[in-house]
């Protein structure tokens, strides 16, 4: 054999080899009559060719093409995928764009519906989208960050206020105000002092004191039977004060009253006998007369007593003795 026969049968077999393997890679089997089916997204969120086509998060298929469609004025991205295994997928399923890891690798997963028909080769599925990782984190994160900047937004203020309230005067005032503080609890500290001296010079009175309470708290609990014997003699008192004819004392006593009343009215008038003993003066001069004439009836007696008691045995008369005259009333 010729030596350019050989170069030429080395090089279409490398040609081979290099579609094959190329083929290989983009997950086509060119060997292998392999079943083809469509998906039309609306946008593309980051699929690839030879991104997998998953059953339950099984590969049965990869994407062999992603083209762009026009329709009329919109855009579509048409993706054709071939099947490396054979599986039956109800017509009614359908092909969401979902995201495999955190890093955003995307792939189509089917979601098998239940129709009793199944796809064939050529057949397009219904399409939809699972929520992108990120902006569901971005959903997540954005109260978090409302609540973030509001907290920053507090901050800035307390910020301020601790500025407006530390200065120079505010300051001077608080070492003021600590100050003072201190001051007042040095005095309390001791006041505290003086009570506890106190308290221990007292101790002994203060037991005292307890002691005299309890001992009186002790009579009274032993004599409870008499206090309440007091207590019941005083309510059989108010019993019997209260059966009593109160009324009728009581309007015995006013009657009593203004007739007294009256009686004094008639002396205060000079009616009556107590009335003009009271108010006539002539009762009152001859009373002091006749008290005149019996005190010198008294002392005469007692100076000449011969006079009236004779207790002589011869007969003989004594002379009377005169009554001085600084007795003889005037």
């Amino acid at each position: 054999m010729r030596n350019e026969i050989k170069i030429g049968i080395i090089v279409l077999v490398a040609i081979a080899l290099f579609v094959f393997g190329f083929n290989f890679l983009k997950g086509v089997n060119v060997l292998k009559n392999e079943t083809k089916i469509y998906a039309v997204f609306d946008y593309n969120d980051g699929l690839l060719e030879a991104s997998p086509l998953l059953v339950n998060g099984y590969k049965i298929g990869q994407v062999n093409k992603l083209q762009l469609l026009q329709r009329d004025t919109t855009f579509k991205i048409l993706a054709t995928f071939i099947l490396s295994e054979k599986i039956s997928i109800p017509k009614n399923s359908i092909a969401r764009l979902i995201s495999q890891d955190l890093l955003g690798t995307k792939a189509v997963a089917i979601e098998m519906g239940n129709d009793k028909e199944f796809i064939s080769n050529g057949d397009t599925l219904k399409t939809a989208f699972q929520e992108n990782l990120t902006n569901a984190v971005r959903a997540e994160l954005q109260p978090l960050k409302e609540k973030i900047s509001g907290l920053v937004g507090s901050m800035d203020s307390v910020v301020q206020i601790v500025n407006e309230i530390m200065n120079r005067d505010v300051r001077k005032n608080l070492i003021e105000s600590f100050s003072s503080i201190k001051n007042a609890v040095i005095s309390l500290e001791q006041s505290t002092g003086k009570i506890n001296m106190i308290m221990d010079e007292q101790q002994g009175s203060i037991t005292a004191i307890i002691s005299r309470i309890n001992s009186i708290t002790k009579n009274i609990n032993d004599n409870n039977s008499k206090i309440a014997g007091i207590i019941e003699n005083f309510e059989t008192i108010s019993d019997s004060i209260a059966r009593s004819n109160i009324k009728q004392t009581i309007e015995s006593t006013n009657l009593a009253l203004s007739q007294a009343n009256v009686l004094l009215d008639e002396i205060t008038k000079g009616q009556g006998t107590a009335g003009k003993l009271i108010h006539d003066p002539s009762l009152y001069n001859n009373l002091n007369k006749s008290a005149q004439d019996l005190d010198m009836l008294l002392k005469d007696l007692r100076y000449n007593p011969e006079r009236y008691l004779h207790f002589s045995v011869l007969g003989r008369k004594t002379p009377l003795k005169p009554i001085p005259n600084d007795s003889i009333p005037h």
